[in-house]
């Protein structure tokens, strides 16, 4: 039963990530491609729990930490690029 929740999980978030990269390729403006960037990260934070879940390792955990932490970031970064033309103050 708990490989069928698991085939479940996997299979949502790859259709997150497709339907992320769609609007990644697609997006009318900056800030939309920015948020799904964002949502990307998410979604590929919530791949790397299900990889650790399944293989039943900590070390994806802080990996899907990492990246949690370089993701946020990232967004910030560009947030602030797009309101001043400027990342460095």
């Amino acid at each position: 039963m708990i490989q069928w929740a698991w085939a479940f999980a996997m299979f949502a978030v790859l259709a997150a990530v497709v339907l992320s990269l769609y609007r990644l390729l697609a997006g009318p403006a900056m800030t939309d491609r920015i948020l799904a960037l964002d949502t990307l990260v998410i979604n590929a934070i919530g791949l790397i729990v299900l990889m650790g879940l399944a293989w039943g390792t900590t070390m994806y955990f802080e990996a899907a930490i990492l990246f949690a932490m370089v993701g946020f970031l990232s967004t910030i970064a560009f947030c602030k690029y797009l309101q001043r033309a400027d990342v460095i103050d």
